[in-house]
């Protein structure tokens, strides 16, 4: 499994900011679509009024989540 970072916006008539969030896939194209629904589910966001700018994967040293970290890496490597 790979971390992706994926950079946007959301559009929303009442809501404008960007984002970027680390999410856990296999392609980026995975990591898109787990924005989308984590976006949906938690701010009621369409796909439609989300604005994707860039995915590029995230180096396993450049991780920022700890949890993602951590299960991506293993913990024995975590904090070295």
């Amino acid at each position: 499994m790979k971390v992706f970072m994926v950079i946007g916006e959301i559009l929303k008539p009442n809501l404008e900011t960007s984002f970027k969030k680390e999410v856990i896939a296999i392609k980026p194209e995975h990591a898109v679509e787990k924005v989308y629904a984590e976006l949906g589910s938690k701010h009621r966001v369409k796909r439609f009024h989300i604005k994707i700018m860039r995915v590029e994967e995230v180096p396993l040293d450049k991780i920022e989540n700890l949890l993602l970290r951590k299960l991506v890496v293993g913990e024995e490597r975590v904090g070295k």
